[in-house]
Formats: structure tokens, sequence, C-alpha cells
């Protein structure tokens, strides 16, 4: 959320706190086979998911779209329309077709909603995602775009990836990636899809799925859930400095403090072998160059509109791009990410903390993402954390936790987390009101 005090993990506009102390992990924490509601009952931020792919898209109304096994797609233009795209200086013609989603209850009284969506777009085509709310007095926002997203490479016939700023009206405001309330709460959300392709190309954008995560406000401290099914287990995620990447192309933020989503992004597709490799790494620059597989996501996820690289949605969508499958959601606890981490699949999070709230980090942010890859005998969270203690080595990603501090610093994110597995991984089993 770039317009507010909580931002998408950019490194760039955290607040350094001073040097946190040597990490001081302490006791073993309480075990217990309780069940995940208990876990969530001494909490105070909860959150729903809804996503939409395969036979679900018939509860929605189409308008120049169909659905193949691939996923929705662009069969006929029902309207054009000029687009300027102010960030490539050019005005083009669009022909446009249109998926809208049912009305849907929020599920909790919802203060933010994200969306989240996978899809693949040939050059010269793009998918705009946009989404309207009504709060509990009945009243509708007007629709709002929260990005137009294009996972080609840029050319002339592609429009620019991006976000809009400014948009507003007195039920809800956009902050980049989320639809945040103005005053009260949620009840209710609707989507709309506007798959498009510039006019004389024969462009097809595809969407694989849709998600929207709605949740409630974010608490300033959570208490610690008891430790669960993931004890002890380590996944094997590859380990990227985002520091060592300080004063990169510069025309997409430079590297270092700005690069923490997507060097993230670039652990875990390494991690599911999906990452680029050889060739297709070639233009990085300077030669020779140290993972330079992060500076292929940031070319990914770029989003011109905000001129930054942590937009949520655009992390997913890009690693859906590499063929693999994600959505943006909010977790309850870190008794839920462990149902993940038990199943194979890491987590990406966003946490904000000072430089007393979490030991051992060595540094304070209003917003950071890194990955959970793990949980020790203890339950403390094994991480890996880009930002390395602020310095440039890949050796010091791997971080350990205390389980308490890190549960308190994601909660005040809301329990931001990405999705990101292979398609036909199953995710785990789904406690009472889990968000996925």
């Amino acid at each position: 959320m770039a317009d507010s005090s909580w931002t998408p993990s950019q490194l760039t506009r955290r607040s350094l706190l001073g040097a946190a102390p040597a990490a001081v992990l302490g006791a073993s924490l309480f075990s217990s086979d309780l069940l995940v509601s208990q876990a969530h009952a001494a909490g105070t931020r909860d959150s729903r998911l809804q996503r939409w792919s395969g036979a679900g898209w018939s509860a929605g109304t189409h308008d120049g779209t169909r659905v193949s096994s691939q996923g929705l797609y662009l069969s006929a233009a029902r309207r054009t329309a000029s687009y300027r795209d102010t960030h490539a200086g050019r005005t083009q013609t669009h022909g446009i077709a249109t998926w809208t989603g049912p009305v849907v209850a929020t599920g909790v009284a919802a203060s933010e909603l994200i969306p989240s969506w996978n899809c693949s777009t040939q050059p010269g085509s793009a998918v705009r995602v946009l989404l309207r709310a009504r709060t509990s007095a009945g009243t509708w926002s007007r629709w709002f775009v929260l990005g137009l997203w294009g996972s080609s490479s840029a050319s002339a016939v592609s429009p620019t990836r991006t976000t809009y700023a400014g948009q507003s009206d007195t039920v809800a405001r956009v902050a980049t990636d989320t639809l945040v309330a103005r005053s009260g709460s949620f009840s209710h959300y609707q989507t709309r899809l506007e798959l498009t392709r510039t006019s004389g190309t024969t462009a097809m954008p595809i969407v694989q799925q849709l998600a929207v995560v709605a949740s409630t406000s974010r608490p300033t401290t959570t208490p610690v859930s008891p430790v669960g099914v993931a004890r002890g287990r380590s996944l094997t995620v590859p380990a990227y400095s985002q520091m060592l990447h300080v004063g990169h192309y510069p025309a997409w933020n430079g590297g270092g403090e700005a690069w923490c989503s997507p060097t993230s992004t670039a652990m875990v597709l390494d991690y599911w072998k999906a990452g680029a490799t050889g060739a297709a790494l070639d233009w990085v620059r300077p030669q020779p160059h140290v993972d330079p597989q992060v500076e292929q996501v940031v070319r990914g996820v770029w989003d011109a509109g905000f001129r930054g690289t942590g937009n949520w949605a655009f992390n997913v969508a890009y690693a859906s791009a590499r063929g693999l499958q994600g959505f943006v959601t909010r977790l309850r606890s870190l008794n839920e990410a462990e149902r993940f981490i038990a199943a194979g699949i890491p987590l990406i999070i966003s946490a904000s903390f000072s430089s007393t709230q979490l030991t051992g980090a060595g540094y304070g942010t209003n917003g950071h993402l890194m990955v959970i890859r793990g949980f020790d005998a203890n339950g403390h969270v094994l991480v890996n954390d880009p930002a390395s203690g602020m310095k440039a080595s890949n050796s010091l990603v791997p971080r350990t936790y205390n389980r308490a501090q890190f549960e308190s610093a994601w909660g005040r994110s809301g329990g931001t987390t990405y999705v990101i597995h292979p398609r036909g991984h199953a995710l785990p089993s789904r406690p009472t009101g889990a968000a996925w």
C-alpha cells in the first residue's frame, strides 16, 4: 500500500531504526495439538479468500469472454476504447472483452480488499483488474482499477504494466495493490476483468485464476500461536541477498533496499525450479553477475505507476507467468503457516517491526518481504531474509527469528502472504475460516 505508512515491502520507504542485538531465542515454546481455531481466538484479525478458476468462471457474466481448459480468454472484443499510455507516451486503441464476477459477501468486517491473479499475455494484450465494494450501510463505491497487467516483455504494441495512484471516492481509496475502506467496513465486493488487445493484433490474454482476500484491521501485536505440524521442518530454499544488487538498474529503483519483494520471489521461483536460467539472463549487467535471476524478476514485476517492485499482486502474477500458480492472502497465525511448510510450500510474507521488535534482524522497517522456509525444534521461525542484516552476503540470508516476535511483526501487515506453488501441488488442508 504505497500511499500509507504500510508499504508493500519497499525498503526504500522504511525507517531504519537502529541495530538489534544478537539473537536470543529463549526457551522452548509450548507445544500443543490444539485446533487452529484456538490460535485464532487469541488474535484480533480475520480474513476470507474467494478464488475463481475453471468451472468457477461460470458464476460471472461474460461479454466477449469464454472459458477453455487454459482459462478465461478473449473470444471477441465487444467494444473498443482509446488508451493513453502515459508511461510510453503513446495512445492506442484497445479491443475489450469483459468478465464481471458475482457480488460476494466479505464474511468479515473488512477494512481492506486485495485482488491477485494468474494469467498469460502475449505481446499486445493485457488484463485490467477492477474492484468495487459496498459498505455495511449499503453504499457502493465506484469501480476502481487495481492494475493493468501484461506479462510479456516490453514492445511497441504492449501497454505498460501499471497501477493508478489517486483513485478514491467517499467509500474507498486505492493504495497501489489494496482497496481500503475510508470509514467503517466493507460487507460485499464485486470484481471485473477486462481482457484487452491492441487493435491490429491477434494477441490472446488468458486468465487462469482470480482471487480476492477480504481482511479486518491489522493489530499492533499478535499473541503467539501454538507450535504445530512443521516443528523441525526446513525447506531448501536458495538464499539471495537483495543487498548484493545495490546500485543496479537505477531506473528500477537501483537495487538494494528497494528489492526485497522480487528477491524473495526469485528465491521461491528457484525453489520450484521455475526461475529463468542460461541465455535468458544474458541481458543482465554487469557481467559476470551474482544472482541475475533477481534482476529478471525485477524487470517482470516493475509497476510503472507505483515506481516500484513491491506490488503484491504483480509478484504473484509474474510467478504465474513462469508456469506456477499463486495468490495473495492474509493468514491468521504461524500455526496456519506451518501447514504450508509441512506441505512443502514456502511462503513469502510481509512484516513490519522496529529495531527492538525482532531480535537479530539488525534493522527496522515499516514494510519488508521475506521467505518463511521452516521452523526449528522449538517452533521458532526459519526464514530467508533478503535484507541480510543490511549486509551484502547470501550466507547471512538464512535466519532464525523468535516465534512470538515474528508473529507480531507479520501480524502488523495483517498476515500478508504470497502463496506460490506448481499447478497440481496440493495445498494443505484448510481449517474453518482460513483464507486459502
